[in-house]
């Protein structure tokens, strides 16, 4: 059995005194889709950054590819891993091409330029994500739900094997949700991305990812397929409340909170 591409094993991290993740271990293979789940302040974005190498765990280990992440050479984590904050704040008024050929920086050291392919690989991201038109627009004049798609250009731009996604469909209308939500099963089903996506809607969740990993309070409540985690058994201890689960018809569950619980 080959070993994971990402692992973190008795993994802390501390904000501070803070503690946000509390002795997690979990691994992830290659073709996985993985959303990660849980309330206001669980973890979940600590989570994706320690996964990444983005923080380093200070308790236990986090891995990649069997090694420590901590010993991996920036350029190779960057040409393996791509993230998608979910902050679109720009210090400088960039245009959407710039914002997207960014991915390609892994691959240029500092005496060369873009290449053919690295434009080829920035159109091909733009075209994937339908935002080809905004090329020439500045990013600070485009709407959210453009800018969460120029970001996930620009992670695909960079041709990484796995990408780490926090909330992409934060703050977006159903429309974008959708299209957003669309584009990474494409990636995971037929560029076979391996993705973990932090996700505040459930019923999202339970449409698109194959795996679920529920989070309280920095600790792991539940892993497992969504038919397992998203029940009532699990979901009310964590987030508080009661819920009725129903069928969408469309492979997912809506899940409508109807009561506070005490537990």
């Amino acid at each position: 059995m080959s070993s994971p591409l990402l692992e973190v094993r008795a993994a802390g991290f501390a904000y501070r005194q803070e503690p946000v993740l509390n002795d997690i271990s979990l691994a992830i293979g290659e073709g996985e889709f993985i959303g990660v789940i849980g309330p206001n302040g669980s973890g979940k974005s600590t989570l994706l950054k320690v996964l990444g190498g983005y923080l380093p765990v200070q308790r236990g280990s986090a891995l990649f590819k069997a090694e420590p992440i901590r010993r991996c050479p920036k350029k190779i984590l960057a040409r393996s891993i791509a993230w998608v904050p979910q902050e679109h704040s720009m210090a400088f008024p960039f245009h959407v091409l710039e914002i997207v050929m960014m991915g390609r920086h892994p691959y240029l050291s500092p005496l060369r330029f873009e290449t053919e392919e690295d434009h080829r690989a920035a159109e091909k991201a733009l075209a994937l994500t339908g935002t080809s038109a905004l090329a020439g627009r500045r990013f600070d004049a485009i709407s959210g739900g453009e800018k969460q798609r120029v970001l996930m250009a620009g992670a695909i731009a960079q041709e990484t094997a796995i990408l780490l996604l926090d909330e992409p469909t934060a703050a977006l209308d159903l429309k974008y949700q959708m299209e957003i939500l669309s584009i990474l099963k494409h990636l995971n089903e037929e560029e076979h991305k391996t993705l973990v996506v932090a996700l505040h809607d459930l019923h999202l969740a339970s449409r698109f990812c194959r795996r679920l990993i529920l989070l309280d309070r920095g600790a792991i409540a539940k892993d497992g397929p969504p038919a397992e985690v998203l029940t009532p058994e699990v979901l009310e201890p964590v987030y508080g409340v009661r819920v009725r689960l129903q069928d969408d018809g469309e492979g997912g569950v809506h899940i409508t909170p109807e009561a506070p619980c005490t537990l």
